[in-house]
C-alpha cells in the first residue's frame, strides 16, 4: 500500500510547490552551496533560476525530490547527506501540511472522516525526519525546528538563532569579536500567504581595516545605525552595538505570479561576488514581484533607500530617501544554459516615488530620458552554462555609460565608459574527489562605475555599494575552495588579492562611488587603479563542524594584508578564532 501512496504524494507535493514562493532560504545557509552543486552535477534543471537569490524552500524541496527520485546520476553518501539536510531544513514542504486539503475530490476535515484522516497520515512523505525524543516533550520535535506547527491551511517555524566568535589578534591590536543572538520565524496560510522575521541584537569589534572603513564612510557593512560598545572583559574599546531585522510578507497571486513586500536585502547572481545586486549594503524597504512561467523568470524590485548615514548625522534627523526601480529577465535555454538581462534606475524625488518608474514592463532608460536624463540608469547581463556535469562558467556585465567612439579613438581612457566585468567558473568535486569543490572568479569595474551626481542617485544605500565591495577603480581575483571529507566536517579556504586606487585629499579618480563623477580628474587617460595604487591580499581558512542541525562549532583563521603606494596606508590585520553558530551563517568582511 505504502509503495502505491509515496508516488501519489510526490505528485502532490510536486503540483503545491510549482507555485509556492514560501518563505526565503537566508544567504549564508548551508543549503546554497548543496543546491548549487547538485544542479552542476544532475544536469537538472532547477525549479528555481539560481542568480535570483533568495531561493524560496519549497522550490528548494521539489529539487531534492526530483534529485532523489533520478536514476540518471547515483548519489554518493555524502549527497544523499546532503539531501537530507534539505529536506529536514525545511519540512513544512514534506510534512502534513504539504497535502492539499483534497484528496481525490473529497473534501478533508481534521474532525470529520477518521478513514480519511488516516490514508492523509499515512500519505506523510518518509523523508520528514522527527526527533525519537523531545525537550519537555514539545519541543525540538524535529531536528531543524524548536517550534512547528502542521495543520492543512497552515505552518509555523520558530528557532533561535546565535553566532557567538572570539578570536586573538595580533599584538597590539583588539581582539576579534562577535555575539549575534536572536530569533527567526516563518508561517504560511493557505499556501498562499507566507510570513518571514527574524531579529539579531549584535556587539563586535572588527580588524582595523573595517574600523578605517567605518570612519571614512560613517558605515558599517551590513548594518544601519551603530552605537558604541565597550568591554573591559574583553578588552573591546569602540566597538560596535547595532540591531538587525529582516522581515516580510508574500503572496502567492497566482500559479505563477508572486509578490512580497518586506525589508531586507537582494542578490542576483551566480558568483561569490554580484556586480549587478548584491547584498553588502544594509537592508532596505522593498516590493518585489516574480513572474515565472515556463522558461521565464521576470523580476521586479521597487525599493526605498537612503542616500547617506544616520551614523553621521548622531540619528538627529530623518536621513534623505533615494529610491531604485530594477528588472531582471532569466530565461534557461535547456538544463545548462541561463541568460539574463538586467537594469536598474537609482533617483531622488522629494518624498515619493517617481511614479513613471512604477510600469513593471518598460525599458527605464527610455522613461528616464523622457524625464529630462535625470537619473543613474544601469544596464546588466549575466549568464552560466553548466558543462560535463562537473564544471560552471558564469559572468555578469554591467554598462553604466559607454561609448564606443571614445574606445577606439585615439584619446583612450575615456572617464564616461564606465562599465563591469566578471568572469567565473566552478569545479565540482575536483581532481575526482567527492565534495571537493573550487571557484575562480575575476571582477573589475572602470573608474567612475555606479557614481553618479552625488549620494541621491549613486548605486549606493546608506553610503554603502550595493553591487562590489570594492565599489569601482579595481581589478580583483577570488579563489574559494570548499571540502567536506565527512558528513558533519567542511573546510572552507579562500584567498581574494584586490588592485585598485584611491583618492587623496580633494582627489577623485573613481573609486568612492558616493562622490560627484562630474568632478573627474581628467577626462581621458583613465584606468583601473589610477590615483593611490593599492593592493591587498586576503587568506581565510574556516574548519566547521556540524555537532547538530544547523549547530556548528568554527574555528577561524584569518590574514589581510594591505600594501599602499603610500606607506602611512599599508596596514596588515591577522586573528585566529573559535565559536560556535546555532541557525546563522558566517560573518565574513572580505573587502
Amino acid at each position: 500500500m505504502k509503495k502505491l501512496l509515496f508516488p501519489i504524494f510526490a505528485l502532490l507535493i510536486y503540483s503545491v510547490a510549482a507555485f509556492a514562493q514560501g518563505s526565503p532560504i537566508p544567504r549564508g545557509n548551508y543549503a546554497y552551496p548543496v543546491l548549487d552543486r547538485l544542479e552542476i552535477l544532475s544536469g537538472i534543471e532547477a525549479p528555481y533560476h539560481s542568480s535570483l537569490k533568495y531561493y524560496q524552500r519549497g522550490s528548494a524541496v521539489k529539487f531534492a525530490l526530483q534529485l532523489d527520485s533520478a536514476k540518471a546520476r547515483p548519489l554518493s553518501t555524502l549527497d544523499r547527506d546532503d539531501l537530507t539536510y534539505i529536506f529536514q531544513d525545511n519540512n513544512e514542504w514534506l510534512g502534513q501540511k504539504a497535502l492539499p486539503n483534497t484528496l481525490g475530490g473529497a473534501k478533508y476535515k481534521p474532525d470529520g472522516d477518521t478513514t480519511l484522516g488516516l490514508i492523509k497520515a499515512s500519505l506523510r512523505d518518509p523523508r520528514y525526519t522527527r526527533n525519537k525524543k523531545q525537550l519537555l516533550k514539545w519541543l525540538y520535535p524535529t531536528p531543524a525546528n524548536l517550534l512547528e506547527v502542521n495543520l492543512p491551511a497552515f505552518h509555523f517555524r520558530l528557532n533561535p538563532t546565535l553566532n557567538m566568535q572570539l578570536g586573538k589578534a595580533a599584538a597590539g591590536e583588539q581582539p576579534y569579536f562577535y555575539y549575534s543572538r536572536g530569533v527567526e520565524l516563518r508561517a504560511g496560510i493557505d499556501d498562499r500567504v507566507f510570513v518571514y522575521m527574524n531579529l539579531f541584537e549584535t556587539q563586535a569589534q572588527f580588524p582595523q581595516y573595517v574600523r578605517d572603513y567605518y570612519n571614512q564612510f560613517y558605515a558599517l557593512p551590513g548594518a544601519t545605525l551603530v552605537k558604541n560598545y565597550n568591554s573591559k572583559l574583553l578588552k573591546v574599546n569602540n566597538g560596535y552595538d547595532f540591531l538587525l531585522s529582516d522581515g516580510f510578507v508574500g503572496f502567492n497571486l497566482s500559479p505563477h505570479i508572486g509578490a512580497q513586500f518586506g525589508y531586507g536585502r537582494n542578490f542576483i547572481g551566480n558568483g561569490y561576488r554580484s556586480l549587478l545586486l548584491s547584498d553588502f549594503s544594509p537592508n532596505y524597504i522593498y516590493l518585489k514581484l516574480n513572474w515565472q512561467i515556463w522558461k521565464f523568470h521576470y523580476q521586479n524590485i521597487f525599493a526605498e533607500m537612503v542616500s547617506t548615514s544616520p551614523n553621521f548625522s548622531n540619528n538627529n534627523i530623518i536621513e534623505k530617501k533615494k529610491y531604485m526601480a530594477a528588472h531582471h529577465l532569466s530565461i534557461n535555454l535547456g538544463p545548462h544554459l541561463n541568460l539574463g538581462l538586467f537594469e536598474t534606475v537609482m533617483f531622488s524625488r522629494k518624498d515619493h516615488f517617481e511614479f513613471n518608474y512604477l510600469n513593471p514592463v518598460i525599458f527605464y532608460r527610455a522613461v528616464e530620458q523622457g524625464l529630462g536624463s535625470p537619473d543613474n540608469v544601469i544596464l546588466g547581463f549575466d549568464g552560466k552554462l553548466n558543462l560535463f556535469k562537473k564544471i560552471q562558467l558564469y559572468g555578469q556585465l554591467v554598462i553604466d555609460e559607454f561609448l564606443f567612439k571614445r574606445l577606439v579613438s585615439d584619446n583612450q581612457g575615456y572617464w564616461a565608459n564606465k562599465f563591469a566585468i566578471q568572469a567565473g567558473v566552478k569545479y565540482i568535486n575536483a581532481l575526482g574527489i567527492d565534495h571537493l569543490d573550487l571557484q575562480l572568479e575575476y571582477n573589475l569595474a572602470r573608474p567612475y562605475t555606479y557614481a553618479h551626481f552625488d549620494t541621491a542617485s549613486s548605486y549606493t544605500h546608506l553610503n554603502q555599494a550595493l553591487a562590489h565591495p570594492l565599489a569601482a577603480n579595481f581589478k580583483e581575483l577570488v579563489l574559494l575552495l570548499r571540502y567536506q571529507p565527512i558528513k558533519r566536517l567542511i573546510i572552507d579556504a579562500r584567498f581574494i588579492r584586490a588592485n585598485f586606487g584611491e583618492d587623496g585629499p580633494n582627489d577623485n579618480w573613481g573609486g568612492n562611488i558616493l562622490k560627484n563623477n562630474y568632478k573627474f580628474q581628467r577626462e581621458y587617460g583613465n584606468f583601473i587603479g589610477q590615483g593611490i595604487a593599492a593592493q591587498t591580499s586576503l587568506l581565510g581558512l574556516d574548519l566547521s563542524y556540524r555537532l547538530s542541525h544547523n549547530v556548528f562549532v568554527d574555528l577561524q583563521y584569518f590574514y589581510r594584508r594591505k600594501d599602499s603606494a603610500e606607506d602611512a596606508r599599508d596596514q596588515q590585520a591577522r586573528f585566529i578564532s573559535a565559536g560556535v553558530r546555532v541557525n546563522m551563517g558566517k560573518i565574513r568582511m572580505d573587502f
